[in-house]
């Protein structure tokens, strides 16, 4: 799944870290969520959308080959 966070952290003038606490995880799992390398909950997906004002849509993008 790729996702906006990296330039909605950039719009926001963001550290990973201050996204990570606000959204309460760890800074290495907004990398992780930033590289495609871990797909979030739909509850940490919506902290993370509100946390930017955005829909999850805007935010994650789903691509229907990742299952395929």
């Amino acid at each position: 799944m790729k996702t906006k966070i990296k330039e909605y952290r950039a719009k926001y003038n963001m550290t990973q870290l201050e996204l990570a606490k606000a959204v309460g995880v760890r800074r290495e799992t907004i990398s992780f969520l930033e590289k495609g390398e871990y797909n979030p909950s739909l509850k940490l997906a919506i902290k993370i959308a509100r946390e930017f004002h955005v829909s999850i849509e805007e935010l994650f993008i789903y691509e229907d080959s990742e299952f395929d």
